[in-house]
């Protein structure tokens, strides 16, 4: 079939930002290594280092091997719930972006177990790391990814049956790949308990600050850098699933996303630096750089459908869920090295309301219904959209919760059982690093202090 000149161009110029967006996300993969590093006790940096790159290599083949397929495929077996079963790249969306298509998606995968880890560093075995990361990306993820991006999905804001009228609007994830994360995060923190010595013997909890400050500030602006790629590059969503519908106005929009992004962020970081100073007594660093990412995390479900100034109020409240989640974690004795459970399934949660708060009649046509003159439907609440999009988005929570709780739940637990979740005392007293890895991630930290503390693990370990 002879295709156009302008056709090919166009196609042309599609694949490669759907690819340049690929590469953006990716490199979100190190800014979480950085600021998983950063955010650790020295002792453990070279076993948080590792985690984070078997998130990458262990998601990549469970996500093409199954994950794909779950989340994407077609064919007479796919349903609102659940895709194909057959393997990956079986009956792809778009034959003209396939390829391309596959690899956006998998970097959002590989993403979900990189927030998961975060909440039980410090003291989990390595091979536990193995287990979840290829269970959550090839199956746990891809499903919900399934129910909201899917074009057949039934929480999808553009397939033909619409829940409520309305279909969820989790445009870059806030649910899909952020609250997700979170609470299968929440449900290993959970399971394996605190890290030694986190709390006193008065329940009273003990700083255990991360090693590297440096570190933390160059993962937040690589993540920062990443989420352009996230949140204006998920226009490819709609680009590969109704190529139809794409039009001058999506393009549009797509600088109007990078613009909703950075308000969000900079408004929580803004807000968390002050908030904390309010109650801590002193400036930190380390909450300006997690308000930052909560704000992010909140406006990556709605980034496409609001005003920028409600991306200012998104990223206020981001900032309050995440200092009010801290608090509570830290009354309930709850130890989650990263907050990653309080900052991506806290503000993931808050950000799908928002969304249903918020959206933009003219925003939510023109990303969903581009080109569809006359089409009327639910928008924000507080904007005289009625009840349809935030049921829809409220649905969307609850759904994802439970749909985690019950998958990744029973499998922390069951490695728990078998004894293959977390390490021993001894071993984390001594560090992950010298007890799992052979050695210290700082050639200066294992001279000055690795030999003493190697000496009393083997102490230790003679002794038991």
């Amino acid at each position: 079939m002879e295709v156009s000149w302008e056709t090919s161009v166009t196609d042309s110029i599609n694949a490669i930002y759907l690819l340049f967006s690929a590469y953006l996300v990716f490199m979100m993969q190190l800014g979480f290594a950085m600021l998983c590093a950063g955010s650790v006790r020295a002792k453990n940096a070279m076993n948080i280092m590792l985690t984070n790159v078997v998130d990458a290599v262990v998601g990549s083949l469970s996500y093409f091997l199954f994950g794909f397929a779950f989340a994407f495929g077609g064919g007479a077996d796919s349903n609102p719930f659940i895709g194909t079963q057959y393997f990956a790249l079986k009956d792809i969306p778009s034959s003209s972006y396939d390829y391309s298509f596959f690899l956006y998606q998998w970097a959002f995968a590989i993403a979900v177990a990189g927030i998961t880890s975060g909440s039980i560093a410090e003291r989990t075995q390595f091979s536990a790391y193995l287990v979840f990361s290829f269970f959550l990306t090839g199956f746990v993820y891809p499903i919900v990814a399934h129910w909201v991006w899917s074009s057949n999905g039934w929480l999808n804001p553009a397939s033909t049956s619409l829940l409520f009228g309305s279909g969820s609007i989790d445009f870059a994830g806030s649910g899909v790949v952020h609250l997700v994360g979170g609470i299968a995060g929440l449900w290993g923190a959970l399971i394996e308990g605190p890290r030694v010595g986190r709390f006193d013997a008065f329940g009273k909890p003990v700083q255990m600050r991360g090693h590297n400050m440096t570190l933390v500030v160059l993962g937040t602006f690589l993540l920062w850098f990443g989420w352009f790629g996230f949140n204006p590059g998920s226009f490819n969503k709609i680009l590969v699933s109704y190529p139809d519908s794409f039009d001058q106005g999506n393009w549009t929009a797509v600088g109007r996303t990078a613009v909703t992004t950075t308000l969000s962020g900079s408004t929580a970081g803004i807000v968390t630096l002050f908030g904390r100073r309010l109650l801590v007594g002193h400036w930190d660093a380390l909450d300006v750089c997690n308000g930052v990412l909560g704000g992010f995390v909140a406006i990556t479900s709605g980034c496409s459908v609001v005003e920028p100034w409600a991306a200012i109020v998104c990223g206020f409240f981001a900032a309050c869920v995440l200092i009010g989640l801290n608090i509570i974690a830290i009354k309930l004795q709850y130890d989650d090295p990263l907050e990653a459970a309080q900052l991506h399934g806290g503000c993931g949660a808050w950000g799908l309301i928002f969304t249903g708060l918020f959206a933009k009649e003219e925003f939510v046509i023109q990303t969903y219904n581009s080109g569809n003159i006359g089409i009327t439907r639910p928008y924000g609440l507080l904007l005289g959209g009625g009840w349809g999009l935030i049921g829809a988005q409220i649905v969307e929570v609850v759904t994802i919760m439970v749909w985690v709780s019950v998958t990744m739940g029973p499998l922390f637990y069951l490695l728990h059982k078998l004894r293959i979740l977390r390490i021993s005392s001894d071993e984390e007293i001594a560090g992950l690093d010298i007890s799992s890895h052979g050695g210290y991630a700082y050639n200066a930290y294992s001279e000055e202090s690795g030999p003493q503390r190697y000496g009393d693990y083997l102490r230790l370990q003679d002794q038991s």
